[in-house]
């Protein structure tokens, strides 16, 4: 039972890094290299996209981590998920406090509403998404070494 709960663990908070990682480093770019009003309004529907799931996505992945902690308590590579659930819920803080009220403004704009700093608050957005990046995948590391 413990081998299927570190796979499905391993392999929900595998995707969901990969997501991330994909969002910062293609989907943004891809983006950010529409004209204005296109990329604006691609901004938007990917916060309303993934701002429905994310929240999910990140509670679950840390319960799970969580889960597998607790019920291995014994096995070697604890601490090393201990400090990957701790990372994992750094990604939680990181994300109410920093992305998500910027997301949640910006997946209300359009391009007849939009404030006028609107690229600051976006580039805003994207630097603070790459600090959680790569805590994601710190955490996704140590999650992988422990289980190995």
């Amino acid at each position: 039972m413990l081998d299927a709960l570190e796979i499905v663990t391993t392999v929900i908070v595998g995707v969901m890094v990969g997501v991330e990682f994909s969002v910062a480093f293609v989907i943004g770019p891809i983006l950010n290299a529409l004209p204005e009003d296109s990329r604006q309004l691609g901004h938007a529907h990917g916060g309303r996209m993934l701002g429905a799931v994310m929240p999910f996505w990140y509670i679950g992945s840390l319960a799970l981590v969580g889960i597998r902690a607790g019920t291995g308590w014994h096995h070697p590579g604890t601490g090393l998920l201990v400090t990957a659930g701790a990372l994992l819920l750094l990604s939680v803080v990181m994300s109410v406090l920093l992305l998500v009220p910027i997301n949640n403004r910006n997946k209300t704009w359009t391009p007849e509403n939009r404030p006028e700093d609107w690229k600051e608050q976006m580039n805003r957005w994207e630097r603070w998404h790459y600090v959680r990046v790569a805590v994601l995948i710190a955490a996704f590391a140590l999650l992988v070494t422990a289980l190995l």
